[in-house]
C-alpha cells in the first residue's frame, strides 16, 4: 500500500467529504471550515507587525471558537476508554444445540456469519485522563452492527454489580466519585455507602483484590451482568446471561504491581491494546451465555434477576455462540471513542428484557445520558449509525445530518399513519414474547436477598495471595474511616466469612499504624524542601 493511500482518511471520515477542490487547491491544502484555502496559519492580521489586532479576523475567530468548544460533557461514568474495531462470527449453536431453538436474532443463526462491531473498553468512577491502573471495574461495552439494526451489549468485567436496584444509582456513583466539597475520592465515603448495603459485598469481595484491576484490556472477562431473554421463532422465551472470555487468558493486578506501572505510564492499557492490534496481534473473546427458564425459580437460594449475583456454572454452563476479534484501530479518538453511544435498551429482534430492576433503569439512563453528552442526533454519527437502512420521521434538532427517509417517501409526510406515499409498518418478524403479571405495584426488595453466601464463596476461592491483597487493600481504604463505618463493615465482612472479618480487623489496626508513619513522613519532605527565590 503507498504511504499517501495508507496514511490517507476514507470518504466520510476524518474530515474528507468527496466535494471537488478549491481553485489552486491541492489535496493537503489546508483551508478553513468554509473550504477557503489558507495562505497565513501562523499571524494575526494586525495594525503593523507590533499590533493591536483587528475584530475582523474571521479566520483566527473560527479557530478559536471551535478550539473553544472541543470538549463534549464527559461521561458520568466510562469516562476514560480505549476502543476498536472488529468482527463477531457466529457459530450457528449454542453449545451443541441449534440456536434457532431459544432465539430467531439472526446474527446468531448462521455458522460463520460475521457481523461488523466497535468496542469500548473504560474505567468507570475516575475521570477521562485518569490513570488506568486505578481499583475500580472495568466497562466492556460492545455495538453490533446487524442486518436488523444495532444491538449494544453493555457490560463490565467483572459478572456482578454493586445494588440491585437503579433507584441507588445515582448514590452508589456518588459515594465513588470525589468529595463534593474538597474534590478528593476517600475510602470513608465510599465505604459508608458499602457498609449501610449489604448486597454490595459479592462486589466487594471481586473489586478489593486484584480482580479490581485487570492488567490491560485484552487479557480481561467481560460480562453483561444483568439478565436478559432470548425469544424464537414461536415467541417463547428464555432467561439469558453473557459473558466474554478472552483467548489471550486473564491477568490481574495487585496494588503493589499496579503502582509500579502507575508511576511510568498511566496509559498503559491504551497502549497495551493499540500497539497489539497495529502489530496484527488481533485480541479474541468467545461470547458464551448462560440459560434458564423463564420463570421464579423458587429452588434457588438467589433471585435470578439479581444482578449482585452469579448464576452457578454447574447449574448453568456457560454454552459458546461465536467468536469476536478485534483487528482494526481507531482513526480519531474523538470521532469514534469518544462519541461512541451505547444503549441497554438497543435490542434486535429475537432479544428481549427481562424484569431485572437495574437493566429497566440502565435503558432510560444509558441513553438519556447519550442525548445529554452528544445531542439528540447522536445516531446520525458514522460510529452510532446502524450499516442499514435507516428511516424515521423523526426531524431536525441541533446537528441534525440529514433526513432518514426512504427511497420515494413523500418527504412532505413526517408522520405515520398516512396515505400520501409516507412510511409504512415493518412487518413483524414473529410472534411477540407477551408474559403475563400478576401483582401489587409495590417499593420493596426481592426476596431472596442472600447478601452474604456467594460473597462468602468468592472469599474462599480466592488464591492466597489474592485474599492477603483484598485484606491490604480494604484495610488500608478503611483505616481512615470513621469507627463506625469500620465496625459495620467488621460485621458484613464476618457475616460473609468469620476468617474475612478477623483479619480484615487485624488489617485496619495494622494500617492505622502505617498511615501516621505514612503522614509523618509527608510532613518530614514537606519541612526539607527545597527554598527557591522569586524572579
Amino acid at each position: 500500500m503507498a504511504h499517501d493511500e495508507k496514511h490517507s482518511a476514507p470518504n466520510g471520515r476524518n474530515g474528507h467529504n468527496g466535494h471537488d477542490k478549491a481553485a489552486g487547491e491541492d489535496a493537503r491544502t489546508l483551508t478553513t471550515r468554509q473550504g477557503h484555502p489558507l495562505s497565513d496559519n501562523q499571524n494575526l492580521r494586525t495594525l503593523g507587525n507590533r499590533g493591536p489586532a483587528t475584530l475582523e479576523n474571521y479566520q483566527f475567530i473560527e479557530k478559536i471558537s471551535h478550539f473553544d468548544r472541543e470538549r463534549i460533557p464527559e461521561r458520568v461514568v466510562h469516562a476514560r476508554g480505549a476502543g476498536a474495531h472488529g468482527t463477531f462470527e457466529a457459530y450457528g449453536k449454542v453449545g451443541d444445540e441449534d440456536i434457532a431453538k431459544y432465539t430467531r436474532a439472526k446474527l446468531f443463526n448462521t455458522k460463520g456469519k460475521e457481523t461488523p462491531v466497535f468496542v469500548r473498553f473504560s474505567t468507570v468512577g475516575h475521570g477521562g485522563h485518569s490513570p488506568e491502573t486505578l481499583r475500580d471495574p472495568r466497562g466492556f461495552a460492545v455495538k453490533f452492527y446487524t442486518e436488523d439494526g444495532n444491538w449494544d451489549l453493555v457490560g463490565n468485567n467483572l459478572k456482578v454489580f454493586f445494588i440491585r436496584d437503579a433507584m441507588k444509582f445515582p448514590d452508589l456513583i456518588h459515594s465513588q466519585k470525589p468529595d463534593p466539597v474538597f474534590n478528593r475520592q476517600t475510602g470513608e465515603r465510599i465505604f459508608d455507602f458499602i457498609s449501610n448495603t449489604p448486597e454490595a459485598m459479592h462486589m466487594v469481595s471481586f473489586l478489593f483484590s486484584p480482580w479490581g484491576i485487570p492488567a490491560n484490556y485484552r487479557q480481561m472477562q467481560g460480562s453483561g451482568v444483568n439478565t436478559y431473554k432470548w425469544v424464537n421463532d414461536k415467541g417463547e422465551a428464555m432467561l439469558v446471561k453473557y459473558h466474554w472470555e478472552p483467548m489471550q487468558g486473564v491477568k490481574n493486578l495487585t496494588q503493589a504491581e499496579a503502582e509500579k506501572i502507575q508511576a511510568k505510564n498511566f496509559n498503559h492499557a491504551t497502549q497495551d491494546l493499540y500497539e497489539n492490534i497495529k502489530k496484527g496481534n488481533f485480541p479474541k473473546w468467545e461470547l458464551r451465555v448462560q440459560l434458564m427458564s423463564d420463570d421464579e425459580h423458587p429452588e434457588l437460594n438467589f433471585d435470578p434477576l439479581d444482578d449482585t449475583k452469579i448464576w452457578p456454572e454447574d447449574q448453568f454452563p456457560h454454552l459458546p455462540v461465536g467468536m469476536m476479534t478485534l483487528n482494526r484501530n481507531p482513526e480519531n479518538y474523538f470521532a469514534e471513542v469518544e462519541q461512541v453511544a451505547f444503549g441497554t435498551g438497543v435490542l434486535v429482534d429475537g432479544l428481549d428484557f427481562s424484569d431485572d430492576k437495574m437493566l429497566q433503569g440502565r435503558t432510560f439512563s444509558y441513553s438519556d445520558t447519550q442525548r445529554y453528552r452528544v445531542g439528540p442526533n447522536y445516531l446520525q454519527l458514522p460510529i452510532n449509525a446502524p450499516k442499514v437502512r435507516v428511516a424515521t420521521n423523526q426531524r431536525d434538532g441541533q446537528m441534525a445530518y440529514h433526513v432518514d427517509a426512504a427511497p420515494g417517501q413523500n418527504l412532505h409526510t413526517n408522520y405515520e399513519p398516512s396515505s400520501l406515499n409516507g412510511l409504512t409498518e415493518a412487518k413483524p418478524a414473529g410472534p411477540d414474547h407477551m408474559p403475563e403479571y400478576n401483582g401489587r405495584l409495590m417499593r420493596q426488595t426481592l426476596d431472596r436477598e442472600n447478601n452474604f453466601e456467594q460473597a462468602g464463596e468468592r472469599y474462599r476461592q480466592h488464591e492466597d495471595w489474592e485474599r492477603d491483597d483484598l485484606i491490604n487493600n480494604m484495610s488500608g481504604a478503611l483505616a481512615g474511616a470513621a469507627e463506625v463505618i469500620q465496625t459495620k463493615m467488621l460485621e458484613l465482612c464476618t457475616n460473609c466469612d468469620p476468617d474475612w472479618g478477623q483479619r480484615l480487623r487485624e488489617g485496619i489496626a495494622h494500617a492505622k499504624e502505617m498511615m501516621m508513619k505514612d503522614e509523618q513522613a509527608v510532613e518530614e519532605a514537606e519541612e526539607i524542601s527545597h527554598e527557591a527565590k522569586p524572579y
